[in-house]
Parts: C-alpha cells; sequence; structure tokens
C-alpha cells in the first residue's frame, strides 16, 4: 500500500495502493494513524485515492479531513491533474494551499518528493 521515500531525516510515505480511496474524514484518520506510527511525518496521495466529494468544498469533505493533518502536523502532497476543475473557488483553494507548506497540489512524483524534502 505505500512506498517509503527518505530524503535527509524526513520519511515519506507514497500511498501506492490504486484501490485505496479516502471517501470520509475517518479513513484520513485511519490512514494518518498507520503512518504516524512508522515515524512518518509526510505523506503522497494521489487524486484517484481522493474521493471526488474531496474536490467538491461545498462538501466539506477536503477541509475536514486536511484539517486532520493539520491537527497531526502532517505535510501532504496531493498529485494529480487540477486543471480539469473549472471551480474558481477550488482553484483558488489550491493556489492559496501551494503558498503554504503543509498542504500542496503538484503534478508529479518528482515535484512532490521536492516540495515535502524542504
Amino acid at each position: 500500500m505505500f512506498k517509503f521515500h527518505t530524503t535527509g531525516n524526513n520519511i515519506i510515505a507514497e500511498v501506492t495502493d490504486t484501490s485505496f480511496v479516502i471517501a470520509e474524514t475517518q479513513d484520513g484518520v485511519d490512514l494518518l494513524g498507520e503512518l504516524v506510527s512508522d515515524n512518518c511525518s509526510r505523506i503522497i496521495v494521489y487524486e484517484r485515492n481522493l474521493h471526488p466529494d474531496f474536490f467538491r468544498l461545498h462538501t466539506g469533505l477536503a477541509g475536514d479531513i486536511l484539517q486532520k493533518f493539520s491537527n497531526y502536523r502532517i505535510r501532504l502532497a496531493i498529485i494529480g491533474d487540477f486543471s480539469k476543475f473549472t471551480s474558481k473557488s477550488l482553484q483558488d483553494f489550491i493556489r492559496e494551499s501551494n503558498r503554504g507548506k503543509s498542504i500542496c497540489f503538484v503534478s508529479t512524483l518528482g515535484e512532490a518528493l521536492d516540495k515535502l524534502s524542504k
């Protein structure tokens, strides 16, 4: 389910299971619990690992899940093609997230590893 990358003192877990989907907040909490026990403070998930409601901000799913990552101080990179989403509020959310250090939306694994290594 995971591939681990080590950069410096950082362990980054990449979710490689294509059938794993975070469909509700508890799924995100379960993922955090599993990886925190492995001393992992950085996680990479793919767009396919997130339920489509995550990208519909009015559902609150993204906010609930990302708040859990923030509470546990776990940095998250989400890999995907986000240009297909036409919602202005979602595009603004992605842009604002990318300005910070906790959550980033990127298009490649290399970008994700680079962002989470810093």
